[in-house]
């Protein structure tokens, strides 16, 4: 009785302890899994950490220290949602949007979207450009003209590493990301702010003092880039995914967990930019020329500020970050040009060729404002910059939220009904917000002109109906009903239907098929 006994226990131990076993492996697999997936992400977190927002954010915590921290909250859960949506749209169609778009608009349709990606393009490269030149100008004294060809330089030789592999070049973005981190974390620990206050401001929504409108709709414009939305639906398509309803739902889960850990991480550094700049323009022994710095703060004059408060370490430890930024935001940038050309144009131009072309039309402008304007001249183009994005953003936008909420275009994996309404109303609001802005800026602009009477009335018959044509424009791509279908429906296929759900028969065999990934969009093999 004792030996049965013994016997039973040994054999609910050993069971237990192979149970115990499986479930690590399953998960040790499932961990292994994820991480073939990781990658994207962080190359779409950069927009989110681009000098433009650093711009906005360093004025945002200057004027109304905290308080529109909750704007960054919104503004990046809406990111991820819009990002993971882009990425569903890739892993179930096999193409990216500009592919989608090329093949659903009629032609002329088709030329004005690519032609406004690539504005969209070449807008979210300058204020990296000139956040890198101001950088180099903060550590090595170089010249801000000579800081844009350097970065032109630089980011080139940065891309050439993909020789190495894909991989290797997502690695270092993702370094240079925990760089910036680390920076603006150790900046955030020596002002120490309120931590009462940072977390009010997060989740509490408000809007008080002069400017903060203007401010929070800074902030916003800033965060969300159209040419992110191409990018992210084109860099999926690098990973090989089992050509399966599982495989595609597994697919779509790890790119949304990679999105949320990287935007995740986006939103800290942020939220450390505001604070810093927050805790240290309300400080009591604030003289009057920093506190004219903090009325008007760039990203060239953040730097000479933090020297002055807090010495010449903390300005070298921004100049680091900016760095980081600029490089890192520059190359997913170029990317994205890469990307939005060949979907749109169907290009099959060699890699350095594109990255060349991408990056003097970004470079251009800055090398001539930074020549003839200087530092302030380069300042106001980031503002520009910014604005010319939150004009260009409904002409992703409004696609993606259409092709991912259409059964043609995803089939089963379309976005469910909550999804759809909460992405549209958010998308609404967005696009609403960059109407309204831009609208109210250039009255505010035509009352207060110092041009002639004759002149103010010349510009407002030019730009009111384009105003009008970019409403209508918008409103059309709304209301338009989507003709292509991309989905394969195998409804009336019970067989066929089967195969999809749990993989395809090979000789009597059932394996999990993989479609090859894009050769035109990763040109090294990347792992399984």
């Amino acid at each position: 009785m004792p030996n049965l006994l013994t016997l039973k226990t040994a054999t609910c131990w050993f069971a237990m302890m192979l149970y115990i076993t499986l479930d690590a492996m399953t998960q040790k697999s499932e961990w292994r899994k994820f991480l073939t997936y990781v990658g994207p992400g962080f190359l779409v977190s950069l927009a989110y950490l681009d000098p433009g927002n650093l711009e906005t954010d360093l004025q945002a915590g200057a004027n109304h220290r905290y308080k529109l921290l909750w704007v960054i909250l919104i503004g990046l859960v809406f990111a991820l949602i819009i990002q993971s949506l882009a990425a569903n749209l890739g892993v179930t169609t096999g193409k990216h949007l500009a592919e989608i778009c090329k093949a659903e608009y009629p032609l002329f349709v088709r030329y004005c979207l690519w032609v406004l990606a690539e504005i969209a393009v070449i807008a979210a490269d300058i204020p990296e450009v000139i956040g890198t030149a101001f950088a180099l100008n903060i550590l090595f004294n170089i010249p801000l003209w000579a800081g844009v060809l350097t970065t032109g330089c630089s980011t080139l030789l940065l891309l050439s590493l993909q020789r190495f592999g894909v991989r290797k070049l997502e690695l270092l973005i993702s370094t240079l990301v925990f760089v910036m981190a680390a920076c603006f974390f150790g900046e955030m620990s020596y002002v120490k702010p309120p931590a009462s206050d940072v977390l009010k401001g997060m989740f509490v929504p408000k809007l008080s003092g002069q400017g903060a409108t203007g401010d929070a709709i800074a902030v916003l414009g800033a965060l969300v880039m159209p040419h992110n939305l191409f990018l992210h639906s084109a860099l999926v398509l690098s990973r090989k995914i089992p050509n399966s309803v599982r495989g595609i739902n597994d697919a779509c889960r790890y790119f949304l967990i990679e999105s949320g850990f990287a935007l995740f991480v986006a939103f800290l550094i942020n939220v450390a930019v505001v604070s810093v700049s927050g805790t240290v323009c309300s400080a009591s022994n604030l003289s009057a020329e920093n506190t004219d710095h903090c009325k008007d703060l760039t990203l060239n004059s953040a730097s000479f500020f933090l020297e002055n408060m807090l010495g010449r370490s903390s300005s070298t430890i921004y100049a680091i970050a900016l760095l980081a930024s600029g490089q890192s935001s520059a190359i997913s940038g170029t990317y994205a040009g890469q990307y939005i050309m060949q979907g749109f144009l169907d290009l099959k131009l060699k890699r350095w060729i594109r990255n060349l072309i991408t990056r003097s039309l970004a470079i251009t402008p800055s090398l001539i404002v930074s020549i003839i304007g200087g530092p302030s001249g380069a300042g106001r183009l980031i503002i520009i910059a910014s604005m010319i994005l939150s004009f260009e953003l409904p002409f992703a936008l409004i696609p993606l939220l259409k092709f991912s909420s259409s059964s043609t275009k995803m089939g089963p994996h379309k976005n469910s009904m909550i999804i759809t309404i909460i992405s549209w109303i958010l998308g609404s609001g967005i696009i609403g917000i960059n109407v309204y802005y831009l609208s109210t800026a250039f009255v505010d602009w035509l009352i207060h002109s110092s041009l002639p009477k004759v002149a103010n009335v010349f510009v407002g018959i030019i730009v009111f109906p384009l105003m009008a044509i970019y409403i209508i424009s918008v409103i059309y791509l709304t209301i338009r009903k989507d003709t292509v279908k991309t989905f394969v429906e195998t409804k009336n296929d019970p067989e066929m239907q089967t195969h999809l759900e749990k993989g395809f028969l090979n000789n009597g065999q059932l394996e999990l098929t993989h479609t090859p990934y894009r050769e035109d969009l990763a040109d090294i093999p990347l792992p399984e």
